[in-house]
């Protein structure tokens, strides 16, 4: 029986072990969905607060409870390890780390490198190893597969290596790791098969592409897709602001047309762990290919201006009330990336604490959320709690993020001076005077 014949078969009866590396948004419901599809799931992760979380069966993810968490590990079908040594026992493994920006917007590898290094030194053969980081087009056969070929294995045949980009979006209730079809590229058609196998054992589609730098460029166009359109629309609310138009006026009857448009909605700013990070590792791959990605560049120009657009509001807004920023009570309601997470990558809300911190501003801000952030200059700040007497006490009050917890009503009521970037309270009338963007 072939080394590829033993695997199917292991995956297939759910003898095999599988391994996750990462066990953040990305590789916490990733094993949890391995685990309850009867594989025994180990979980790699370097924070120790995290991996003795998991051991307890306490969930640090919104969008994992604790109660769907702990049974998998008092059962025995998940356990977590700070040490790579934990997936020697492994029959496939799943790497789930960060890729961030560096601050040129030039890739930041290091957790890759690091992940696989850590990985090729326990491989074995009849591994599958795969990769789910978003990165640039090429980085499973640049990176990946000449670490595992110094170990001497021949990829397709005594290990298996594939790209499959993760498509979480965290607080989604309606899609989430099983129900989102999964894109698989192989670097043979035997490593397709193998992963195809793994990840159908979970997950209800899956979907094969040629290979793994087809993959890669597969969750680059999604989120760059994203970029633009959203780059497009601020734009929009940016030229219908010189026009004296409402923009989700104009969003709003626009979505009626049954065809050929999709609605994008403008706001302060791009966040998160995808969106104003992944485009740029296209942008990037295609410089070295003496090519601009000028779609690329210009979304992230107008998108990365959001910001200023917003204090701009601010500041015409207090002019009108003869306020000047400076020393002005400003509160920030918001700071998450994203409504109803506790992510604040990449916020566009840590932009406006500091633009207005930069003004003379007194800010604070309040997030259900965000118990504290860092700011630019390494200091803290703690989120402070809502209350009547502070919301009577503003100058003005920033929405940034439009949880849904907020009582809208209740803080127009109580607020006089409101400037609202996601279109959250335009509809309402009460004490405060709402500047939209």
């Amino acid at each position: 029986m072939s080394i590829k014949q033993e695997l199917l078969d292991r995956l297939s009866n759910r003898q095999a072990v599988v391994g996750i590396v990462g066990l953040g948004y990305v590789g916490l419901p990733l094993a949890v969905e391995f685990a309850e599809a009867g594989f025994h799931v180990i979980g790699v992760d370097v924070t120790a607060d995290k991996v003795n979380s998991l051991n307890r069966g306490e969930s640090y993810i919104g969008d994992i409870p604790t109660a769907r968490l702990k049974p998998l590990v008092e059962s025995g079908y998940l356990r977590a390890d700070t040490s790579y040594e934990a997936l020697r026992e492994a029959d496939t493994v799943s790497i789930c780390v960060p890729t961030p920006l560096l601050k040129t917007k030039d890739p930041d590898m290091s957790f890759v490198v690091q992940s696989v290094d850590a990985v090729a030194a326990i491989c074995h053969t009849g591994m599958l190893i795969v990769l789910e980081s978003t990165t640039y087009p090429g980085t499973t056969n640049e990176i990946v597969l000449p670490r595992l070929l110094t170990n001497g294995f021949n990829v397709g045949e005594d290990v298996f290596v594939a790209f499959s980009p993760e498509r979480i979006d965290p607080a989604n209730p309606k899609y989430g790791v099983r129900n989102t079809p999964k894109v698989v590229g192989g670097s043979t058609p035997a490593c397709t098969e193998v992963a195809v196998a793994l990840y159908s054992a979970a997950i209800e589609t899956i979907v094969p592409v040629s290979d793994p730098t087809t993959a890669e460029m597969v969750k680059l166009l999604e989120n760059t897709f994203r970029a633009v359109n959203i780059g497009l629309v601020n734009e929009m609310a940016l030229m219908c602001d010189k026009l004296g138009v409402n923009v989700w006026d104009v969003i709003n009857a626009a979505k009626t047309k049954p065809y050929g448009f999709m609605p994008f909605y403008p706001g302060p700013g791009l966040g998160g762990h995808c969106i104003p990070v992944d485009p740029h590792y296209l942008s990037w791959k295609l410089k070295a290919l003496n090519y601009t990605a000028r779609f690329i560049e210009l979304a992230s120009e107008i998108n990365t201006a959001m910001p200023e657009y917003v204090i701009e509001k601010v500041t015409n807004a207090l002019n009108d009330d003869c306020k000047a920023v400076r020393n002005s009570n400003i509160l920030v309601l918001g700071v998450a990336y994203k409504r109803d997470v506790d992510d604040v990558r990449e916020s566009p809300a840590l932009d406006v604490i500091s633009l207005l911190t930069r003004l003379g501003a007194r800010v604070s801000y309040h997030d259900p959320y965000v118990a504290r952030i860092r700011l630019e200059n390494d200091e803290f700040m703690t989120s402070t709690p809502l209350s009547d007497e502070l919301l009577n006490s503003l100058d003005c009050l920033v929405i940034v993020t439009d949880h849904k917890v907020f009582d809208w009503q209740h803080i127009v009521d109580q607020t006089r001076l409101v400037v609202d970037s996601r279109n959250a309270v335009s509809n309402l009338t009460g004490q405060a005077r709402v500047v939209s963007l």
